[in-house]
């Protein structure tokens, strides 16, 4: 929404008289920028997603109000492989998705030297960091799975599905993850650690639905004893253990 300039000053003048020394004009930049006592009254703006938006700004891709967005470092992400996905089996995929459509699929899997012949019904896309997934009812297993879009060879649409999202309990449920700093950290290493993953009161939650549990443990470097690793390197443990391992029935290392 664009307004006058009278109406632009207008409005900084009324914020000054209410919120004195939180701004004041630079001349040499002709613009007004933060004091040293500004703090924000109107909105609270959450610098993780803040940093999203600058990513993606990099990035060259649509941010909303990105005209807002004044300060512009460079900004560097990890250099990772770029998948083999296929646009016509991605496109498939993601229709039948919509659609509620059964796939005819070819799939190599990693347990198997030659593809395999599928019927799926996917519901939806997952993400784990790295690779695209669709969740979907595997016909010949009759349980939902996992099916990676990189190793699907073809995908061709099918009948009507006659699955449901809802009966899929391992995506609808979820698990909460009771992250703490190592025990083995000297006390100002575990405030770091606190500090980084934003804890309180030494505790961090993050609720994962049950079928992206082992891919966060695996992010987090929490799907193996941690007790492999030097507590400096694996900076966190689960407080939960048992619960979390039992959902995916194993046991705790």
């Amino acid at each position: 929404m664009e307004i006058s300039r009278a109406q632009a000053s207008k409005d900084i003048n009324a914020y000054n008289a209410d919120h004195p020394d939180h701004l004041f004009y630079d001349k040499s930049a002709r613009t007004y920028v933060m004091g040293a006592g500004f703090t924000p009254h109107y909105i609270v703006i959450d610098p993780a997603e803040h940093l999203e938006s600058l990513a993606a700004v990099a990035k060259g891709a649509p941010v909303a109000n990105a005209d807002w967005i004044i300060d512009q470092p460079e900004i560097l992400r990890l250099s990772l492989p770029a998948r083999g996905l296929d646009p016509v089996v991605v496109r498939t995929v993601i229709h039948a998705c919509t659609g509620k459509r059964g796939l005819r699929i070819c799939y190599q899997s990693m347990s198997a030297e030659t593809p395999s012949r599928r019927e799926i019904e996917p519901h939806a896309l997952a993400h784990d960091g790295f690779r695209w997934h669709a969740r979907a009812f595997c016909l010949k297993d009759q349980v939902f799975k996992d099916f990676l879009l990189s190793r699907m060879l073809e995908a061709a649409p099918a009948g009507p599905a006659t699955s449901a999202p809802e009966q899929d309990r391992a995506w609808s449920e979820t698990i909460t993850l009771q992250i703490a700093a190592h025990p083995d950290l000297s006390a100002g290493q575990r405030r770091i650690t606190e500090l980084d993953y934003g804890m309180t009161n030494g505790v961090a939650e993050l609720v994962v639905r049950k079928c992206m549990l082992f891919y966060n443990l695996k992010r987090l470097g929490l799907d193996t004893c941690t007790e492999t690793r030097a507590p400096q390197d694996q900076q966190i443990e689960l407080r939960n253990e048992d619960e979390v391992f039992a959902a995916m029935g194993r046991k705790a290392s």
